[in-house]
């Protein structure tokens, strides 16, 4: 949380009340991936007039200063997950039945960036996205 204050502060955001909720429902789904639609369903539990503009400016904002990262996956939307760290390397499965997202912390990709790094390329950042049916669905079939 203090690293998250400290964010903020250097990037002179003041915090609202509806900031706040918002925040607040990210931190309480620590780990998930959440649509802008999703984040003004549980915020309005504590903040019941926020708009969906304020959340997606919000949303936005936090991601800018990497209190948050911004994922798009294939259903068009943009997804928000809280950002524990710098730097944002880990991998998503998604399931092609039920849509649910798990991430995979490893760094399977290490090998390639070093060989990329190696012909004079600077990598930022990756994203690797695995579809598949998880456990649940394939029992089903």
């Amino acid at each position: 949380m203090d690293k998250i204050k400290d964010k903020l502060k250097n990037s002179n955001y003041r915090i609202t009340g509806q900031r706040s909720a918002i925040l607040e429902v990210m931190m309480d789904n620590r780990g998930k991936h959440l649509s802008a639609e999703e984040v003004l369903a549980e915020a309005r539990k504590t903040v019941p007039n926020i708009g969906i503009a304020t959340v997606y400016r919000t949303l936005e904002k936090l991601a800018s200063i990497e209190v948050l990262y911004k994922t798009r996956f294939d259903e068009g939307c943009y997804r928000y997950e809280l950002s524990d760290e710098g730097i944002h390397q880990h991998h998503h499965i998604i399931c092609l039945e039920c849509g649910q997202i798990t991430e995979m912390e490893d760094d399977f990709l290490n090998t390639l960036e070093q060989q990329l790094e190696d012909r004079g390329y600077q990598i930022i950042d990756h994203e690797l996205k695995i579809y598949a049916y998880c456990p649940s669905c394939r029992k089903k079939v």
